[in-house]
C-alpha cells in the first residue's frame, strides 16, 4: 500500500464514520427518519399500548383456561414485538402490553376479539343459505351467530383447532412455490371436521371460517378429511398466510374475550433510564478508547476508530432491521462491545509478540492478524451459535437479547478484522513505522497456575456450596430462594387517578419511597398518556398494606378512595417461557460443545469450557442470593451475557494451548505448555475484562435502580469469567487430559 492509497483509505473510513454518525443523530431527512431517536424501544424504556380484555360470560373461568388463553395470546402478540407481554389481572382479565406502538385502536382492530372463531356451513340443514360471496369478493352473512348456533350451521368452533401455521409447498405440475395455511384439529375436532368436510363435499359447498364479525376465509372442500390435518391454499403471499394462521390461532382461544379498556402507558423504567444509559454508554466508550490508545498506542488508535465505527453501525442497523431495543438488548450490545475490544486486544498482543521476535512492523501486523484469526473466529462463532439457538427457540424477551447480540457480533468481527486492519496498514503507509509506536512485547516469566489448581477448585466449590446454602436459608425464611421480582412472581397493581397530572420524576421522588417503605419491595411505575392516571406495580400486598397505601395517598395527595383500585396480577414470565428459555440454553450449550469438539478435535476442551461457564453462572447465582438482588426480566439476559463472555474468554486460552501443543517437542512437559499458554494470554484476559468492566461500571454508577440491579451482577460475572478462564479452565482440561491418558496406559 502506497502513501496516496493509504490517505484515500483513511479519508474514506473517516467520511463513512462521519456519514453514519450523522444519520444516527439527524436521520436521512428533515423528519429525522432513520435516526437513533426513531429506534423502537421496549416497554421498559419507552412504554407502549396496554389493552385489558375481560372474559365473556357469567361463569368464572378456571385457572387452567386462563393460563392456556394467556399462553396462546402471548404467541399472537409477539408478531407486533418480541418484547410484548401478556399477564393476568384479577380472576377474569388479561392485560396485553405491546411496546413501540402508540395507536391502541389500530392494534385492537387488527387483533380483533379473541375466542370468536367458527366454522360455518354454506347452507343450514333445511337448505337455507347462510352466506354468499358478493361481487367485490367479500362475503355477506344472512344470519347472526345465535341463529347459526340454533339451526346447527356452526360445525366447529375455534377450540376444535389445535394449531394453525403458515407455510409453503412446491406444486407438482409447475414446480412453483405455493403459500398455504396448515390446520390441525384436536381429537374432538377431528371427528367434527370429518363430518363437516363430508357435508360440504356432498353438497359441493364451501366451508367458511368466521371470525369477529366477518368471514376471513371460505375454502372449497376437495376431499373428506378424516385425520384432522388440512391445508388452505393457495394464499396470495406468505404474509397473507401468516395473518390468516395467526388469526385462526387467536380465534381458537378457549375463552372468548372482549376489550375492557385500552391506553398508552409510559416507560416502566422512566425516561431517566434512557438518558442515563446513553450518558453512561458515551462515558464508558470514551474511557475504553482512552485505555486502548494509552496501552496500545498506534494500534490502540486504530481500534478506537474501529470501535467508533462499530458503535455507529450498530445504531444504524438497529433501526435498519427494525429491532426493538430493551434493557436486555442493551446487555447484548455490551457483550458484543466487549468482544469487539477483545478481538483487537488478541490481535495487538500477537503483533507485539512478533515484534519481540525481531520481525518488522509490517510483517508483525500481517502475522498478528493471521495468528489471531482462529481465536477470534472460534470465540465469536460459539457465541453466535448460542445467539442463533436463542433466537429460534427462546421466548420473546430472550429473542430481543439474541437479536442485538447476533447483530453486534457480526459488526464487531467486521470492524476488528477489516476496518482495524486497513487503518493499521494505512497508518504504516503514511510513515508511522517505528516499533516504539506499536509496542514490543516482553517475555514474561511463566506463571505456575496449575500448581494452585487445587486451591482454585476448592475456592470455587466453596462459593458454589455457599450459594446453595444461602438459597436454602432464603427459602426457609422468606419462601423464595431468590429475590424474585414482579416478572417472575406477579403481585399487585394499584391504579391511582390523581387530581392533577403527576410526572414520573415527582412520583419517583415523593410516592415510590413511601410505597417501598410500606411494602419493603421495589416498585414499578407507569404513567398513562393524556391522563392523570398512574400505575404502581408491587409485590403481592396484604390487606393491611393496601389499606396503608390507600391512607397515604388520600392523606398526602387528597385522592378519594374510589379513585384507587387494586388488582392482583400474574407474572409476565410464564412457566412456558421459563421452560422455553431453559431448553434454548441447553440446546445452545450442546451446539457450542459440538463446535468446540469439531474445531479443537478434543472433547475435553468442550467439557472444560462448559464447566467453566456453569461455574460462572452458579457463582453469580450465589451472588444474587446473598446480595438479594432483584431477579427481574433482565436476569436471563444477565446470565446469558455471562455465558457468552465466559466461553469466549476460555476459548482464547484453549486456542493458545492448541497452538503451543502443535509445536511442542518431546522434551516439553504438558503442564509447562498449559502454564505458558495461560501466561501468554494473561494480558488479553485482564485487558478485555477491564474494558468491559469499565462500560458496565459506568452504567451501574449512573443508572436508575433497575439498571443497577442488572449491572451489578454483570460486573460480578465479568470478574468471575476472568477468574474461571485463567484459574479453572486450563487446570480442568489438564486434569481430564492426564487422567484419561493414565487410564489408557
Amino acid at each position: 500500500m502506497n502513501k496516496n492509497k493509504a490517505i484515500v483509505i483513511l479519508l474514506c473510513i473517516l467520511l463513512l464514520l462521519i456519514g453514519v454518525t450523522y444519520v444516527d443523530i439527524f436521520g436521512v431527512n428533515a423528519a429525522g427518519d432513520g435516526s437513533a431517536s426513531t429506534i423502537k424501544l421496549g416497554l421498559d424504556l419507552a412504554g407502549g399500548v396496554s389493552i385489558t380484555y375481560q372474559v365473556v360470560g357469567d361463569e368464572a373461568p378456571s385457572a387452567t383456561d386462563m393460563a392456556d388463553t394467556r399462553e396462546k395470546l402471548q404467541k399472537r402478540v409477539e408478531k407486533y414485538s418480541t418484547e410484548a407481554v401478556v399477564y393476568q389481572e384479577g380472576a377474569d382479565r388479561l392485560n396485553i402490553e405491546i411496546p413501540g406502538v402508540s395507536d391502541a385502536n389500530a392494534i385492537l382492530q387488527e387483533l380483533g376479539r379473541p375466542g370468536a372463531l367458527y366454522f360455518i356451513s354454506q347452507t343450514d340443514p333445511q337448505g337455507n343459505t347462510n352466506y354468499a360471496r358478493s361481487a367485490d369478493g367479500s362475503y355477506v352473512m344472512y344470519k347472526t351467530i345465535d341463529e347459526l348456533l340454533a339451526d346447527g350451521s356452526i360445525l366447529l368452533t375455534g377450540t376444535d383447532v389445535r394449531d394453525a401455521q403458515a407455510g409453503s409447498i412446491r406444486t407438482q405440475q409447475m414446480g412453483n412455490v405455493e403459500y398455504i395455511v396448515s390446520l390441525s384439529m384436536t381429537d374432538e375436532g377431528k371427528t367434527k371436521f370429518a363430518e363437516a368436510t363430508e357435508n360440504a363435499l356432498r353438497k359441493n359447498e364451501t366451508l367458511a371460517i368466521y371470525y369477529d364479525g366477518a368471514i376471513i376465509s371460505a375454502p372449497t372442500v376437495n376431499v373428506v378429511i378424516t385425520d384432522g390435518n388440512a391445508q388452505i391454499s393457495p394464499m396470495e403471499s406468505f404474509e397473507k398466510a401468516e395473518n390468516l394462521a395467526s388469526t385462526i390461532r387467536i380465534g381458537g382461544l378457549r375463552l372468548e374475550l372482549e376489550e375492557l379498556h385500552s391506553k398508552v402507558v409510559g416507560a416502566q423504567l422512566g425516561v431517566d433510564a434512557i438518558s442515563t444509559s446513553l450518558t453512561a454508554g458515551f462515558i464508558g466508550l470514551c474511557l475504553v478508547v482512552l485505555f486502548m490508545i494509552v496501552v496500545y498506542r498506534i494500534p490502540g488508535l486504530a481500534s478506537a476508530i474501529a470501535l467508533l465505527a462499530y458503535t455507529a453501525l450498530v445504531v444504524l442497523l438497529l433501526k435498519g432491521f427494525d429491532m426493538t431495543l430493551t434493557l436486555s438488548g442493551i446487555a447484548g450490545i455490551i457483550l458484543s462491545i466487549g468482544m469487539a475490544v477483545d478481538a483487537n486486544v488478541i490481535i495487538f498482543a500477537r503483533i507485539r509478540e512478533e515484534l519481540a521476535l525481531g520481525k518488522t512492523v509490517r510483517a508483525s501486523v500481517k502475522v498478528g492478524f493471521d495468528k489471531a484469526l482462529s481465536a477470534i473466529l472460534d470465540g465469536n462463532i460459539t457465541t453466535l451459535l448460542a445467539a442463533g439457538v436463542l433466537l429460534l427457540l427462546g421466548p420473546g424477551s430472550v429473542k430481543g437479547f439474541a437479536q442485538t447480540l447476533a447483530l453486534g457480533i457480526a459488526v464487531s468481527m467486521f470492524t476488528a478484522l477489516v476496518v482495524t486492519r486497513y487503518i493499521l496498514y494505512a497508518f504504516y503507509a503514511i510513515g508511522l513505522k517505528s516499533e516504539k509506536l506499536y509496542g514490543v512485547g516482553r517475555e514474561h516469566k511463566t506463571l505456575d497456575v496449575l500448581s494452585k489448581k487445587g486451591i482454585f477448585f476448592g475456592v470455587s466449590l466453596a462459593l458454589i456450596i455457599a450459594g446453595f446454602v444461602i438459597m436454602g436459608v432464603n427459602k426457609g425464611t422468606t419462601g423464595d430462594a431468590l429475590n424474585y421480582s414482579l416478572e417472575f412472581k406477579g403481585g399487585t397493581q394499584t391504579t391511582v387517578m390523581f387530581n392533577e397530572k403527576v410526572g414520573l420524576e415527582t412520583a419517583n421522588e415523593k410516592i415510590v419511597p413511601e410505597i417501598e417503605r410500606i411494602t419493603g419491595s421495589a416498585v414499578q411505575i407507569q404513567t398513562v398518556q393524556d391522563s392523570n392516571e398512574v400505575i404502581f406495580k408491587t409485590s403481592t400486598l396484604s390487606v393491611e398494606q393496601r389499606e396503608e397505601i390507600n391512607q397515604m395517598l388520600m392523606r398526602d395527595w387528597g385522592i378519594g378512595e374510589n379513585e384507587i383500585t387494586s388488582e392482583t396480577i400474574s407474572s409476565t414470565i410464564s412457566n412456558e417461557m421459563k421452560s422455553d428459555t431453559l431448553v434454548a440454553v441447553i440446546v445452545a450449550i450442546v451446539c457450542m460443545l459440538i463446535y468446540i469438539r469439531i474445531r479443537f478435535k478434543d472433547l475435553r476442551f468442550g467439557i472444560s469450557s462448559i464447566a467453566a461457564l456453569l461455574h460462572d453462572v452458579l457463582v453469580v447465582l450465589a451472588f444474587y442470593a446473598a446480595a438479594r438482588v432483584s431477579v427481574s426480566n433482565t436476569f436471563v439476559a444477565c446470565m446469558l451475557t455471562i455465558v457468552g463472555y465466559s466461553i469466549n474468554a476460555t476459548i482464547v486460552i484453549f486456542d493458545r494451548i492448541r497452538e503451543n501443543m502443535a509445536v511442542m517437542s518431546s522434551k516439553d512437559d504438558l503442564k509447562d505448555v498449559v502454564n505458558r499458554s495461560i501466561t501468554q494470554t494473561m494480558s488479553r484476559s485482564i485487558f478485555t475484562s477491564l474494558t468491559t468492566f469499565i462500560m458496565v461500571a459506568v452504567l451501574y454508577i449512573l443508572g436508575v435502580t433497575s439498571i443497577r440491579d442488572f449491572a451489578l451482577p454483570l460486573m460480578v460475572g465479568i470478574v468471575c469469567g476472568t477468574y474461571s478462564s485463567i484459574c479453572l479452565a486450563g487446570g480442568l482440561w489438564y486434569l481430564l487430559r492426564t487422567k484419561i491418558k493414565t487410564k489408557k496406559q
